[in-house]
């Protein structure tokens, strides 16, 4: 097991930091039972209509109401799979009526357990009839009770990093192992637990998001109220009956070590999980052979999280002073509605259902698309709210983790968590690179039907909300940098590309040169990257993977005289075609001329696995040393005049000569100029430099 890194913060009072009047902090806390009274129960969270008819264990909302005298905000998480929008305005709506919160200030999220009965319509299965009313009455009853329970309370944050609990599950195909979508396309350049074969794949498809992060309330003598956690971890899977996967245990097991007795006059602890941004995201770390990875069972990993919640939970600083402040948006997204064609397509197949439900995957993304065209758009729901110096920002939907990634590093705060599946339940929001990319998360049902820039939409309107709720701007995305940065810098590249990005399409160039980048289409940002401890002073390092695009830039300035200086992670096998991956290219767009250079990994038409330099028509020079796959290593070309040596992570690799080399402007990385055999992997810290460095300023660069 990891060593828990703690990020343990005091919350000061909100007159210190936010510039309002200090506030008395109550708080309620409550547990109402949701478990299905009528079985069997439809159940949703699979492709095809299913139903259960035992319970393993019982299912939940946990409430917590916060008030401090000016505002009253209550949050419920469910043992739900996803809930759909007008049921949670409706329990709104009825929580209103019996209690004093106002329904926009009330947060209902879906831990998103795949045995929880169907409270709304998802692919091949429908809302249960019977339990739906049950639900939007017990949604209300949570509410009430948390109310009833208010007493003067105090706050406390703290995060712990769990990497062994979550990684990514959806990794990007090779270029010749695409397969097709339901619609009959090859389209699948990357999709869930394709990583499960090392063959077929070139990497994830972006990053994970390690922090538990924990919300602690008690009483303002010290006796615990409420825990609220947040982790981006999919769910867990294997339940049989009715029950609520991991949710459910690591609430118990809080509860068990945090009070495990309460007086007759003292309302019990509750524990509280709630779903990070995790669309992306599952348990089984597919970089690990499958025989090394770690395979525990439901409530070992419940257990395990819950014990390093405890860990951090008694470092935890509390306050009584924080104000409160919440906000909401409503806005209307069009859906990903079929064309004329895939509408013909889609009609036929449900005609020949005859009313019956489909069973097939096609037949149910044919039933998808009819249902997208008679709706066309939906309302969603955003929320952002702040207990002192805490914030908590919400979608509606499966957000990969780069999205909540994105929320957490533009809030005004720096502790922020960001909850997933929350007042809706609006399918899977790719970020829009990702759509490029395929895959089930990308086809167009009411599960994943959204338009392409969904996403961008909902993290802004999270990150408004986040800035209107603490009055004070959002914080920049980008890196901060480390001494390797600095030394870059020092030496005055021509341009200088971090890769950092969370988006595209433009690559920041760091230098003061403003030669900005132009990211193609299929690339996957964040990534993990190489030698954090020397390229930033964050946590990780970032990376760009490139999935068969290219980094287009203009450097007039380059001439016979240049280096590049980059990190490279190839993600191909590197016997899989001629050239695992050209990297660096300099040369006219589309085509191939006497005059272009570049860099790259080998394959079967030279050295499988060693660096390959080519110029123009000559034959290309090659390396000796093979560079393993799935590792980074640092690359520095040089060219001097017609002499040209290549270093491979600070040594002298290869070396040689080359023609002239003309005047072109054109540079791209993560592929050739004639766009054959393009990348696949990551590439990182790519400086230019419009001169030919020494052996010394290239060992000053690794």
């Amino acid at each position: 097991m990891r060593h828990v890194t703690l990020a343990l913060l005091a919350l000061l009072g909100a007159c210190c930091h936010c510039g309002l009047a200090s506030a008395e902090l109550r708080a309620g806390a409550a547990v109402v039972d949701i478990t299905p009274a009528e079985l069997p129960v439809l159940v949703n969270g699979g492709m095809v209509s299913r139903s259960i008819d035992e319970i393993t264990t019982k299912i939940h909302a946990r409430a917590l109401v916060l008030d401090d005298g000016a505002s009253r905000i209550g949050i419920v998480v469910v043992d739900s799979c996803m809930m759909p929008r007008p049921l949670l305005d409706e329990a709104k709506q009825l929580a209103a009526q019996r209690t004093k919160l106002a329904p926009d200030h009330i947060l209902i999220s879906a831990t998103h357990a795949h045995s929880a009965p169907s409270c709304m319509g998802a692919l091949g299965t429908a809302a249960d009839p019977k339990y739906v009313p049950l639900l939007r009455i017990k949604l209300a009853e949570a509410l009430e009770r948390a109310e009833e329970n208010l007493e003067p309370a105090e706050v406390g944050w703290a995060v712990a990093q769990a990497p062994e609990y979550t990684a990514l599950r959806r990794w990007v195909r090779r270029p010749d192992r695409v397969v097709n979508d339901p619609f009959g396309n090859p389209t699948v350049r990357a999709n869930m637990h394709a990583g499960r074969n090392w063959d077929d794949v070139t990497g994830e498809s972006g990053p994970e998001d390690p922090s538990l992060s924990i919300i602690s309330v008690r009483t303002a003598g010290g006796r615990p109220l409420a825990l609220l956690a947040n982790f981006s971890m999919h769910y867990f899977g294997g339940v049989k009956g009715i029950g609520a996967d991991y949710f459910g245990r690591y609430c118990q097991r809080l509860a068990e070590q945090v009070q495990p007795q309460s007086a007759d006059s003292e309302s019990p602890f509750v524990g509280i999980m709630s779903h990070g941004c995790s669309g992306d995201i599952w348990r089984r770390d597919y970089t690990l052979p499958a025989g090394e990875s770690p395979d525990p069972s439901m409530e070992e990993f419940a257990d395990g999280l819950a014990q390093l919640t405890l860990d951090a939970y008694r470092g935890i600083r509390h306050t009584r002073q924080g104000d409160l402040k919440m906000a909401e948006t409503r806005m209307t997204l069009n859906y990903r509605v079929p064309d004329l064609q895939r509408l013909e397509w889609a009609q036929r197949i449900v005609d020949q259902l005859e009313g019956q439900l489909p069973k097939t995957q096609q037949e149910v993304y044919a039933v998808e698309q009819v249902l997208l065209a008679e709706r066309k758009s939906t309302e969603i729901v955003v929320q952002a709210l702040r207990i002192g110096d805490i914030g908590i920002a919400t979608t509606p939907n499966e957000t990969y983790a780069l999205s909540g990634l994105k929320v957490k590093r533009q809030s005004p705060l720096p502790q922020t968590m960001v909850i997933e599946l929350a007042n809706g339940g609006d399918g899977y929001i790719p970020p829009p690179e990702q759509h490029v990319l395929g895959g089930y998360n990308t086809w167009a049902a009411r599960s994943a039907g959204l338009e392409v820039n969904a996403e961008p939409k909902i993290v802004e309107a999270a990150v408004q909300l986040l800035e209107r709720v603490t009055g004070k701007p959002r914080r920049t995305m980008a890196l901060k940098p480390g001494p390797g940065t600095r030394a870059t810098l020092e030496l005055k590249p021509a341009a200088y590309w971090r890769l950092d990005e969370m988006a595209g399409p433009h690559a920041t160039d760091a230098s003061p040169n403003g030669r900005d980048g132009v990211f193609e289409p299929a690339i996957a940002y964040y990534l993990a990257g190489p030698a954090s401890d020397r390229y930033t002073d964050d946590d990780v390092n970032r990376a760009a993977h490139f999935a068969g695009s290219r980094l287009r830039a203009r450097l007039p300035e380059l001439g016979e005289q240049y280096s590049v200086s980059i990190w490279v992670w190839n993600g191909m096998p590197s016997d899989a075609r001629e050239t695992a991956g050209w990297f660096f290219s300099r040369d006219h767009d589309f085509g191939l001329s006497p005059g272009g250079e570049h860099l790259g990994i080998g394959g079967t038409a030279t050295q499988p696995g060693r660096l390959v330099f080519l110029a123009g028509e000559r034959a290309p020079l090659v390396g000796a040393t093979e560079l393993k796959r799935w590792t980074w290593h640092h690359v520095v070309l040089v060219r001097d005049g017609k002499s040209v040596k290549v270093y491979l992570d600070g040594r002298a690799e290869l070396e040689g000569t080359a023609g002239t080399a003309g005047a072109i402007a054109e540079v791209f990385l993560g592929g050739r100029s004639d766009r054959q055999d393009n990348w696949e992997g990551r590439l990182d810290e790519a400086a230019l430099f419009s001169r030919a460095l020494t052996a010394e300023e290239v060992a000053r660069l690794k």
